[in-house]
């Protein structure tokens, strides 16, 4: 009501009619309405990380720490193409589910299931990270999900590390999304944790190909660990990076 009354206001001030021929607005007019309109959507606050927490309903589902790190990384990565948050919390063991894949514009979590961390990173946890080839670790930090191809281990998704020195050689290690039969909860029951990887994140047969599909082409991937020696050299903890900037506001 308040936008209307200032509308007629101006169009009072400045002798604006509409044009009776089309039924439309004078495009001067137009323009003060888009105006009115752009100052408003400004004037509205972005949700928080713990307000999209309580309303995707994450509470003992996903460690807040991981999600509010996840979050304000999202924010700061320009290129990203969807939005599509893949979390994978690496200060949970191999025997429970951790990894998350959450539509945050639909405040929905997709699907939470097993994922494989590399067999120099830990045995049951995984607590020791590389970039360097050959290492066969896992590596920490934010990616952004690219390709898909068919390849040894079948339907795979290539993915970017986007932190230099920390997880940037992902591509060059050819650490990919793909399914793989040590990723079976089954094992769990006889061996009491699962297998592990060359350095992918490896998913249950069952789950690769949806989980795959829900997060290829351009979608940001979060790898966390209770590592503070990750958080002290990555740019995205550091205020003054902003890495492209334009930030998603979710209401």
């Amino acid at each position: 009501m308040r936008k209307l009354l200032n509308l007629f206001v101006m169009m009072g001030v400045f002798g604006i009619t509409f044009v009776s021929c089309e039924n439309e607005l004078n495009p001067l007019v137009e323009n003060i309405w888009e105006q009115q309109e752009a100052v408003a959507m400004e004037e509205e606050e972005p949700i928080s990380a713990e307000q999209l927490y309580e309303d995707i309903g994450l509470a003992e589902v996903v460690n807040y720490q991981a999600f509010e790190e996840a979050v304000a990384g999202f924010e700061q990565i320009e290129d990203k193409k969807k939005d599509v948050l893949t979390i994978i919390d690496f200060s949970l063991p191999s025997d429970e589910e951790r990894l998350y894949v959450i539509d945050l514009e639909q405040k929905e979590l997709l699907y939470k299931t097993h994922v494989l961390h590399g067999r120099n990173s830990g045995v049951k946890y995984a607590t020791s990270f590389s970039n360097q080839v050959n290492s066969y670790k896992s590596s920490q930090g934010f990616f952004l999900t690219n390709e898909t191809y068919h390849g040894k281990y079948g339907y795979s998704l290539r993915i970017d590390g986007l932190e230099s020195g920390i997880n940037d050689k992902v591509r060059e290690r050819a650490v990919v999304f793909h399914s793989s039969k040590y990723a079976d909860p089954a094992r769990i029951k006889t061996a009491g944790r699962l297998g592990r990887s060359l350095g992918c994140p490896a998913l249950p047969p069952q789950m690769s190909k949806p989980v795959i599909d829900a997060i290829r082409d351009g979608s940001v991937v979060y790898v966390f660990a209770e590592n503070e020696d990750y958080r002290e050299k990555s740019d995205f903890f550091n205020d003054s990076i902003s890495h492209g900037g334009a930030k998603k506001e979710f209401s």
